[in-house]
């Protein structure tokens, strides 16, 4: 039997792991390096494309039961102006649902369904991995370094298979791109953090506002609780100060609300006040707006990436998660219909990395977001009508563009999974 293993217990990870075993691979073995799975981070959209997929899987029910249906994305000038109103999910015509979800229920869920299925050995959080080597064509050797409180061990494996699933500081693709170095960084930085706010306060829609140098997204990810509250997911952008200080690739730094809220005082959007929501806040993280460059390969030998330790994205048009999800159901697609695993890795990448380098490059000009750069240029004080600013035609293409750059338009997410699997219908009501 092929024994697997995924470097990386996040979403990429664990979606590959249920995609496996819903293949028919049994022996599957993720190993996390937090000491637990928790409910950490803030918010994230799933796209259809991904929704469709976690539908194939038989996970879309219990992830709805944690999500909010995204039904409308509205861009705003920072004035105030409205750019556009798009329908997104069931309401843009797609078979399934764009889910706005934390980032931590998510995860929870999926970590739950890998533990159901494959049973608890399954994920090991804990253990960290160190050194990959032997990556030419043979099985892989793998160094761990397991930590159970004050106890450590070590220990090497040579799975049949090695998946990288480890983030944008991927141990695994430093193995297969050695002195690759530090993720580019484009001097923005972002702030991100959730906020429990009356429902009535935080809209029914999701917004991105701004101009060609701060930027704002809002949108509510739960129902109302018992008290009519909502959370709210936010998360800010600005040209840093201090870009000598910063620490590339922390996501995790904790920071004042009070200090990043004065830069976005007055902005409020049909009724939705980002200072207010900012007051609610208990936290906010904040972390440089970074990537990495299109690789020209994914895989060497037995050894290959998925999510952003293949493609790490700025976070524009909701393609981080999204990508990650599908990244796990093409991989397992492509080892089920090949006998040899090299052959099945290069199917796979044939799939999905062309379609990535164009995401990862169109994120760098911005991608859907564009629009608010155009109209801050040409209008920088506002406008009445957003046609006399872009042309109808214009803006319009600029989302159809996007969406066919990463295959995720309506015409071609419902033509169904191109990787198999039993839909549920769960998506569809």
């Amino acid at each position: 039997m092929t024994h697997i293993m995924i470097v990386g217990g996040g979403i990429a990870g664990l979606t590959a792991a249920l995609a496996l075993h819903t293949a028919g691979f049994e022996r599957i073995t993720v190993v996390e390096a937090a000491p637990e799975i928790r409910p950490l981070g803030a918010g994230l959209n799933l796209m259809p494309n991904a929704v469709r997929e976690l539908d194939a899987l038989g996970v879309l029910d219990r992830i709805e039961g944690h999500a909010v249906r995204t039904r409308e994305l509205r861009y705003y000038h920072r004035s105030g102006c409205l750019i556009s109103r798009d329908p997104r999910g069931l309401a843009a015509g797609y078979h399934w649902p764009q889910l706005s979800v934390h980032r931590g229920a998510l995860q929870l869920t999926l970590a739950e369904a890998v533990r159901d299925r494959l049973g608890e050995s399954a994920l090991l959080s804990g253990v960290r991995v160190t050194r990959v080597d032997r990556i030419d064509g043979r099985r892989p050797r793998v160094t761990l370094e397991h930590s159970d409180g004050a106890r450590r061990g070590r220990a090497s494996l040579e799975p049949d298979l090695l998946i990288g699933a480890d983030g944008i500081r991927s141990a695994v693709r430093a193995a297969l791109r050695p002195g690759e170095g530090e993720p580019p960084w484009n001097g923005m930085l972002v702030w991100r953090g959730v906020s429990r706010v009356p429902a009535q306060r935080a809209g029914d829609f999701m917004f991105i506002a701004g101009d060609d140098r701060l930027r704002a997204v809002v949108y509510p990810i739960s129902e109302p609780a018992d008290g009519g509250d909502v959370l709210v997911n936010w998360a800010l952008a600005a040209p840093s100060e201090t870009a000598g200080k910063t620490f590339r690739g922390d996501w995790n730094r904790s920071v004042p609300v009070a200090a990043i809220a004065g830069r976005f005082a007055g902005w409020e959007f049909d009724g939705v006040s980002v200072p207010e929501i900012l007051h609610a806040a208990d936290a906010a993280y904040e972390y440089p707006m970074v990537d990495r460059d299109p690789l020209p390969v994914w895989s060497r030998g037995r050894t290959t990436l998925i999510g952003d330790a293949a493609h790490a994205m700025y976070p524009i048009g909701s393609n981080g998660a999204t990508q990650s999800v599908v990244d796990g159901r093409a991989l397992a697609h492509a080892l089920a219909g090949h006998r040899d695993p090299v052959a099945a890795l290069a199917a796979y990448e044939a799939d999905r990395r062309p379609v990535m380098t164009r995401l990862q490059l169109s994120n760098r000009q911005k991608g859907p977001e564009v629009v608010i750069d155009l109209a801050h240029r040409r209008a920088p004080g506002g406008f009445t009508d957003i046609h006399d600013v872009i042309p109808e035609a214009e803006l319009t293409g600029i989302a159809a563009r996007y969406a066919a750059t990463g295959a995720f338009d309506p015409g071609s997410v419902n033509q169904g999974s191109p990787y198999g699997g039993t839909v549920s219908g769960g998506g569809r009501g």
